[in-house]
């Protein structure tokens, strides 16, 4: 396996979490004029995608060991490091991280026209966060990122968002919190019971009885089911879109809900497996509810981002029913379903920034015949929602596909209570309505007679506008006609992850409790 902190001789994955960070302070206390806080922000966060790049050219899709991996004490006492690696699962979400944020400011660059810094400065915050908890080897490292990301995400929606920002910056705020004390609880119960140890990969080896798992597991799932969001801890989601700038949904549906399925993969499958087991009915039935009524409910919204915020929980259903199914194509689906919604979902919500920057309305009712002025936008607005329905051709369509083949022959290792098939055929019904609501979506605000005055002098799209879509129009083609650039860098690392997960660890722990008896009994 190449190293490539021996090839060029820096440790990569810190310098792609704090670059961000320490363009920020440069940013904060050297650059005044507005013009060049835009530009140097830009100039971070393009050397940080370059340098994320480094980790896919460099990644070796051979091993499911942690690659580019960092280790330094931190807080000695209570055994705390600061560990960083990556593996074929955490290493896409990285270099996902890195490019939509980069899109996310030049997107930005004429409509933020107030505090135009400290927007900035938060997104570049934002950026070390999210890279951080991708990243992260240690369980306290990895929470310590996943809290502080709520302070600049906090501040983006508040500060510029819409008129009830207050209200969903703090809906969004409380519910997350809420559910990542939990978290917290279960990594101090793991810590203890384990033998004082926060590394994630010792606490994977550790032999936990099923009682352990059981609360571990809730505690785990809590915490990463509202930021998925499940049903029905969802409703923050829909606040926090509608109200949040452009960038900040990007960021929301792009990388935020992702971090919630990478958790159960991180922590909740490999940790307690017997538990992740017993509870697959129960994410099955709050999976279906995702996709069948919450794309019900997004039929009903008049509100183009409450429309799409719906539809990125429908998708996440598909996502967290891949996870749980232990099947190897339905894991790789739900992952690369990961990916292929950060760009579909961050594109749609860009599509709305475009006309909201024209009309400053989201109403789907005051639109109408935009086709008719905005050609150029038209025919890319209908590629994305032609991705969002998973058309053939679209990367949407390979993971969806991927994950319905992978539920459907799902009882040849979970017996479930309800046939798998039957799961698999429940939910290709969202498929069905997901084109309803999207194509619904895209004739009444695209298509038709042009009658609005005030649509009559939308312009087209600018070169900056076709410029931030450019990426997300290649990416969403390439890999739905050539899934493999993906696929071949997490299959080993979902293989063992399918490994762990399906090994059951109660006769692990039962020997574990018998040798403890044995010493206690020499002892005494």
């Amino acid at each position: 396996m190449m190293e490539l902190n021996n090839v060029l001789g820096f440790p990569i994955l810190t310098w792609s979490i704090f670059l961000p960070t320490l363009g920020a302070l440069f940013i904060w206390l050297f650059i005044r004029n507005e013009s060049a806080v835009r530009w140097a922000t830009l100039g971070v966060t393009v050397v940080t995608f370059l340098l994320t790049l480094l980790l896919w050219k460099y990644f070796d899709n051979s091993t499911a060991h942690m690659q580019f991996e960092e280790f330094h004490p931190w807080i000695e006492a209570f055994n705390v490091n600061y560990r960083l690696g990556i593996d074929g699962i955490s290493m896409p979400f990285i270099l996902l991280t890195s490019l939509l944020t980069v899109i996310c400011i030049v997107s930005a660059w004429d409509c933020i026209k107030t505090r135009v810094k400290e927007y900035m400065l938060a997104f570049l915050i934002l950026e070390t966060t999210l890279i951080g908890v991708f990243a992260s080897l240690d369980a306290i490292l990895f929470y310590f990122f996943w809290e502080a990301m709520l302070i600049p995400m906090f501040l983006i929606i508040g500060v510029w968002g819409g008129k009830n920002r207050v209200y969903a910056t703090i809906k969004f705020f409380l519910y997350t919190l809420g559910g990542s004390v939990l978290m917290l609880v279960a990594l101090l119960a793991m810590y203890f019971k384990a033998g004082h140890t926060f590394d994630i990969q010792a606490l994977m080896a550790y032999p936990f009885d099923f009682d352990w798992q059981f609360w571990i597991w809730i505690g785990f799932f809590v915490a990463f089911a509202v930021k998925v969001p499940m049903w029905p801890v969802h409703t923050w989601l829909p606040d926090a879109h509608t109200e949040a700038p452009t960038a900040g949904s990007v960021i929301l549906a792009g990388i935020l809900l992702k971090m919630g399925a990478y958790g159960f993969l991180r922590f909740s499958l490999p940790i307690c497996p017997d538990a992740s087991q017993y509870f697959v009915p129960f994410i099955v039935v709050l999976s279906l509810v995702a996709v069948v009524y919450i794309s019900l409910v997004a039929m009903m919204q008049t509100d183009m981002k409450r429309l799409i915020a719906y539809s990125s929980i429908a998708h996440m259903g598909f996502v967290t029913l891949g996870t749980f199914m232990f099947t190897q194509q339905a894991l790789e689906g739900a992952i690369f379903g990961m990916i292929s919604h950060g760009f579909v979902a961050a594109a749609l919500f860009l599509c709305v920034g475009v006309l909201y920057d024209r009309m400053h309305t989201r109403e789907i009712g005051d639109y109408g015949g935009v086709a008719n002025v905005m050609p150029v936008f038209a025919a890319v607005m209908l590629l994305f929602c032609m991705a969002n329905v998973a058309l053939p051709g679209a990367s949407a369509f390979v993971a969806e596909i991927m994950v319905l083949a992978g539920t459907f022959s799902a009882d040849q290792l979970y017996e479930m209570v309800i046939s798998s098939k039957w799961v698999a055929v429940m939910a290709a019904i969202s498929v069905v309505l997901s084109a309803c609501y999207t194509l619904w979506m895209y004739k009444r605000v695209v298509m038709g007679d042009l009658v609005k005055d005030k649509v009559k002098a939308m312009p087209d799209m600018s070169m900056r506008e076709l410029g931030f879509f450019a990426p997300l129009i290649v990416l969403v083609l390439w890999l739905g006609l050539y899934p493999l650039p993906v696929l071949d860098v997490i299959h080993v690392s979902v293989t063992h992850l399918i490994e762990q997960a399906t090994t059951t660890k109660l006769h692990a722990a039962q020997a574990l409790a018998q040798a403890e008896m044995l010493q206690h009994a020499v002892i005494h």
